[in-house]
């Protein structure tokens, strides 16, 4: 007979204090899509469209920043369909796409939101990423970003883009934010407990 596992409202996940030095305060995060949300590979079918592959632990970690009341912000170099129609599933509504100036794209959602550098996290893998990585109070990139980003960040994650980095960010942000503990609290509860299910569908 398989031993019961021990019962614990105590999060299992800690990131060591100073990883999160410098994110207490971050408000917003602004998000590249190629690379973070994704692998970096880039797939196109024989009519010339774009097919992303999305990993459901990033989504769910959105979710749960937008319920922390930090918010997510994409700003990608590139396109797509798939991409629009999976940020419209999020709830991601500050999006700026084809862009390869994102400085100024930051600017004008920080504006939008009464927001300033001081409270903004970035993410992002490649020197498109750089005019807000450093910015930005807290800047993050993924374990195969390029040299030039992973040296400049204050956090680079374990798992590579498309692969779960998305949500360790989030994670991050959350523990900073001292949310992250009654966040999954409802979640380690008996059945029944209120989970939001719906709002928190990846």
């Amino acid at each position: 007979m398989a031993a019961l596992l021990p019962s614990s409202d105590r999060p299992l996940l800690q990131f060591p204090p100073e990883v999160l030095i410098g994110a207490q305060e971050v408000r917003v995060v602004f998000l590249d899509v190629d690379g973070v949300f994704t692998d970096g590979g880039l797939l196109y079918t024989e009519t010339g469209e774009t097919v992303k592959r999305f990993h459901t632990l990033d989504g769910h970690g959105l979710k749960l920043l937008q319920r922390a009341g930090i918010v997510p912000a994409v700003i990608s170099g590139r396109d797509s369909a798939p991409l629009r129609v999976r940020l419209q599933a999020l709830g991601v509504t500050h999006a700026v796409f084809g862009t390869e100036d994102k400085a100024p794209a930051a600017e004008r959602i920080l504006a939008e939101l009464g927001l300033g550098w001081h409270q903004a996290a970035a993410m992002g893998d490649d020197w498109p990423d750089l005019p807000l990585l450093t910015r930005a109070a807290y800047a993050m990139a993924p374990a195969h970003a390029h040299p030039e980003v992973r040296g400049r960040v204050h956090y680079v994650t374990q798992a590579g883009g498309g692969a779960g980095a998305l949500r360790e960010a989030c994670d991050l942000l959350l523990q900073a934010s001292g949310r992250y503990a009654a966040l999954l609290a409802p979640y380690l509860h008996t059945p029944g407990a209120d989970r939001d299910g719906g709002d928190l569908a990846p």
